[in-house]
């Protein structure tokens, strides 16, 4: 299967999500190329960013299921 690179952008508002972030984050592990997450403490929320080397099926199906978590938004970057 072809892969792609992608970036996934993920903002947390709502810190009781972060367990459910990190399991879903967890379970795409083998193509997480490198992450990096950021707090931002005087809008109390957290950004991270994830890179990942992987099919376009599993980029969609993680960002997807990561946006159904509440107090969550994601945004994808993908190269062509």
């Amino acid at each position: 299967m072809e892969k792609t690179l992608a970036v996934i952008t993920v903002i947390v508002k709502n810190y009781d999500s972060v367990e459910k972030v990190n399991a879903l984050l967890h379970t795409a592990g083998e193509y997480i190329v490198g992450r990096m997450g950021i707090p931002y403490r005087e809008r109390d929320l957290s950004v991270i960013n994830v890179i990942l080397d992987a099919p376009k099926e599993i980029i969609s199906a993680l960002s997807g299921k990561l946006g159904m978590i509440n107090g969550i938004k994601c945004q994808v970057l993908t190269t062509k």
